[in-house]
């Protein structure tokens, strides 16, 4: 509980004095559609060297193709195509669109889970560091994306802007054999659209407040069960709440992050009997980023960042299951990102893990990369 009142008072006193400007990373590929097709990508190129291990090892990380059409001013389809280390392909996104009126929207197909920051906006010239935040490869999991259907749109008045979607969920069991473990919680059970098993739908919700100048905050909500592909098997799913709370904030050069995440799993016990897996029964994960660029020669920036992340995919456990402490962890990124066009960056950073063993050392690791993003 006291984490929770950490974050929750960080993200209260981001709104406190929030005044100045509209935070720039605050858009994605699907907002860029334009009459008839829109093209775009990004890329994500990174060098990873433990330290004291040689040697390090150079990765194309991510490059992704965006291909969109606008039909009329009503309707319109995006898709994300995806390389990750050269030779795995994916489908990111892809739906359809239909722009009821200026404040309502019904979307249908492959599409992102809203829960935190980096889900909607993993562009790696939307996010200071080489990689993503581990809190979002953990706890989220990003890239987090299913088929579904739901509803888009603002509340003008309010400054809110609502999403509701319902979607299959995570897979738990396949072909005789447990995919969620404690060590990466729910991550190995995102099924990317590819031939989907689907018994139990699944409710993800988000509200955006927008109305203060330069601060944005988020309240995230998914709730289902996972999916199985033996349903005469009842202890094959487990139950989910996911609960996400984030804020950005940008007054001049000055960028501010924090986001939170909390899941609770039922049924875990069972799961982990049927399996022979060690599923945790809670999880959490939040940090907090503070950055400030400084101007150089037209839109060039140096920018200079610190971020303090905490994820425990071990934070309860069920039944004889004890909680094993490498699973509670805490990191320390700190970095240069050097913009160098609107859409493409150096970066460089350096991070200091750990994690609640006893006697356990920090582990530590230099990174650097491009992002492109257009």
């Amino acid at each position: 509980m006291k984490d929770i009142r950490v974050v929750v008072a960080l993200l209260i006193g981001f709104i406190g004095f929030a005044q100045g400007n509209q935070d720039e990373n605050a858009q994605n590929l699907g907002t860029k559609i334009s009459e008839g097709v829109s093209i775009g990508g990004y890329a994500q190129i990174d060098y990873n060297e433990p330290d004291g291990a040689a040697p390090g090892e150079l990765d194309v990380h991510r490059l992704v193709m965006f291909l969109g059409y606008k039909f009329n001013e009503k309707v319109s389809f995006m898709s994300e195509i995806e390389y990750e280390h050269v030779s795995e392909v994916f489908i990111e996104q892809a739906y359809l669109k239909y722009k009821a009126n200026e404040n309502f929207n019904v979307l249908a197909g492959l599409m992102l889970v809203p829960m935190g920051i980096i889900n909607e906006f993993h562009e790696p010239t939307t996010f200071y560091g080489a990689e993503r935040p581990n809190v979002d490869s953990y706890i989220v999991p990003t890239t987090w994306r299913e088929i579904g259907i739901g509803v888009s749109g603002n509340i003008v008045d309010a400054s809110l802007k609502y999403q509701a979607y319902v979607f299959n969920g995570f897979e738990s069991y396949a072909d005789g054999a447990g995919t969620l473990r404690g060590t990466d919680g729910l991550r190995k059970g995102r099924q990317k659209g590819a031939e989907s098993v689907v018994n139990s739908p699944n409710l993800s919700t988000k509200l955006d407040y927008y109305g203060i100048m330069g601060l944005r905050v988020g309240l995230s909500g998914y709730f289902g069960k996972t999916q199985t592909d033996d349903t005469s098997i009842e202890a094959s799913t487990v139950g989910v709440s996911m609960i996400g709370l984030d804020a950005r904030y940008k007054y001049n050069n000055l960028e501010l992050r924090g986001q939170y995440i909390h899941t609770n799993l039922t049924d875990t016990e069972e799961y982990n009997l049927l399996t022979g897996n060690d599923l945790g029964s809670e999880m959490y994960g939040f940090y907090g980023e503070v950055a400030y660029s400084f101007d150089l020669k037209g839109v060039e920036k140096l920018t200079p960042f610190l971020r303090y992340e905490k994820y425990n995919t071990h934070a309860s456990t069920a039944g004889n299951l004890v909680a094993n402490d490498a699973f509670d962890r805490d990191e320390i990124i700190f970095g240069l990102n050097y913009k160098v066009a609107n859409g493409a960056a150096f970066k460089i950073d350096y991070q200091l893990m750990n994690n609640a063993v006893a006697g356990s050392d920090t582990e530590k690791q230099f990174n650097a990369g491009i992002a492109v993003s257009f």
